[in-house]
């Protein structure tokens, strides 16, 4: 008597199964464009360092702007901020046209959810590998910031962290966000009138003291201030326990209700 044979049952993927397969292949992905990167990711900081820090900071630090910046050199005040700020924008631009191209132009996400990798798999193996560059462009600019003697604090290595979480309080409602949009046009917008405001006016270059009164408000809420404040903190050894979890929990709470927000609108673009 011939056997008859039985097909195999679907494999039903867990709550983030496939989230290491998504990485693995952004990692891939990766390998081989990442020569496209490398300016952006080492070479800018040197140079944007150079020149605001020690160009610019040698007129700030031959005035009388040096006592509002806590009798630190500008450099020294200025790096830490742009170590948080460069996690915003680098979290923006992996957020952005990648997550609708995976939609609309190449359809990369529809493909992976027609294998076993569930919805979750996609958004948490996105933001994995979003952490991994966020990573990778903050340990090297601090690498940068230690080799310019930007560093004022043992801490200070730390503000590579507060630059990661800086960038994926940006990358998971950023994401989630991208993931409904057909036409690329508003992106540009996200960086006209979000990003760069917040990289001038979030304690970046200068403390938000200096702004107006009625605008403070809005600058205390975004997540810009609060890396920028935590980096700075932990650089400067100024970093007292309650204002670090005061930035910790705002800049987690961007991040969950981020990823929250990214689940449900992948599933929705997935379902299309």
């Amino acid at each position: 008597m011939t056997a008859v044979a039985r097909p195999l049952p679907a494999r039903r993927p867990s709550m983030t199964g496939g989230a290491r397969q998504v990485f693995e292949y952004k990692a891939m992905v990766y390998r081989r464009v990442w020569r496209g990167s490398v300016f952006s990711t080492f070479l800018s900081p040197v140079l944007f360092l150079a020149a605001m820090g020690i160009g610019l900071g040698s007129f700030v630090d031959g005035g009388n702007a040096i006592a509002s910046l806590g009798g630190v050199p500008y450099a020294v005040f200025l790096a830490p901020g742009l170590l948080a700020a460069q996690g915003m924008q680098t979290a923006a631009s992996e957020s952005t046209w990648t997550i609708m191209g995976g939609f609309v132009w190449d359809r990369t996400f529809h493909g992976m959810y027609a294998t076993p990798v569930s919805v979750a798999g996609i958004v948490f193996g996105q933001l994995a590998w979003v952490t991994a560059r966020l990573t990778m462009v903050a340990t090297a600019f601090f690498v940068v910031m230690l080799a310019f003697g930007f560093v004022g604090s043992p801490f200070g290595v730390f503000g590579i962290v507060a630059s990661v979480l800086t960038g994926l309080a940006f990358a998971a409602p950023i994401t989630a966000f991208a993931a409904g949009q057909k036409n690329d046009s508003v992106f540009s917008m996200i960086f006209r009138f979000f990003i760069t405001p917040l990289f001038l006016f979030s304690g970046t270059f200068f403390p938000i003291e200096q702004l107006p009164l009625i605008i403070r408000p809005i600058a205390w809420l975004t997540p810009t201030f609060h890396g920028v404040a935590l980096a700075r903190g932990l650089s400067l050894g100024t970093l007292d326990p309650l204002g670090a979890v005061v930035h910790l929990g705002v800049l987690g709470l961007y991040i969950v209700i981020g990823a929250a927000c990214a689940l449900i609108t992948f599933r929705r673009s997935l379902s299309r």
